[in-house]
């Protein structure tokens, strides 16, 4: 829900700071087009200009991307997302493939103290799903199957920063899931993914940790060697 902006602060800073937040929050996901400048215009209550002084300063952050004769579109719902995807698409994949080993084995550790009832049982779903979608030989849904699965490992976490820098690097951690999973993962592969949930729902993090480190060192063992 769109406020008519207070005076004296800077009107488009005002707007584009309520367009942030109806991002940040959903109300705008990302990939829809957003409501057309004249319709703005009418519930804020502020001139046109305004409103397009506040939607360039998104499109100069990155959140939005403005289409000439289509309309303006949502392209990321934070400014970390937007920098994080600038920055890994230039990254080695060696580096990218750390930074992902490094937020999971923390993200394990903290998901063996701070997971609930409800984010095991969650976790034990994802990997029924992931499961199934090895068996039926569909690469595409077992890696987004298998990204679900780890995110959600590091949402039990608890650390809302975490988890959000987990899902910004999305793109990339797909890409080293989609050169290094194999649907026909050996059994070694497939128990250590069930360890890794048994052990945060014992809550003991040593556990975790080293059953995260063991598959992350098992797909990198893959990525170099397919080098």
């Amino acid at each position: 829900m769109l406020s008519t902006p207070r005076r004296g602060a800077p009107l488009a800073t005002q707007v584009a700071d309520q367009f942030r937040a109806l991002i940040a929050a959903g109300d705008w996901p990302v990939g829809t087009r957003i409501p057309p400048e004249h319709r703005l215009t009418e519930e804020l209550g502020v001139s046109r200009n305004t409103v397009r002084e506040a939607l360039s300063a998104l499109v100069h952050l990155g959140l939005l991307e403005a289409r000439p004769g289509d309309g303006t579109y949502v392209r990321a719902d934070s400014e970390l997302q937007v920098s994080l995807s600038r920055r890994v698409a230039v990254a080695d994949p060696e580096d990218a493939f750390e930074v992902r080993a490094l937020l999971e084995h923390h993200g394990s550790r903290r998901a063996a103290t701070h997971a609930t009832a409800e984010d095991v049982t969650r976790l034990r779903e994802l990997l029924e799903q992931r499961d199934a979608f090895r068996a039926a030989g569909d690469l595409p849904a077992f890696v987004e199957a298998d990204f679900a699965f780890h995110r959600a490992v590091v949402i039990a976490g608890g650390n809302p920063l975490l988890a959000e820098l987990y899902q910004h690097l999305g793109p990339v951690i797909t890409q080293t899931i989609t050169d290094t999973a194999a649907l026909h993962e050996d059994r070694a592969v497939h128990d250590l993914h069930h360890r890794l949930v048994d052990a945060i729902a014992a809550g003991d993090p040593a556990a975790a940790e080293a059953c995260s480190v063991a598959l992350v060192d098992e797909g990198r063992d893959i990525l170099r060697g397919g080098a």
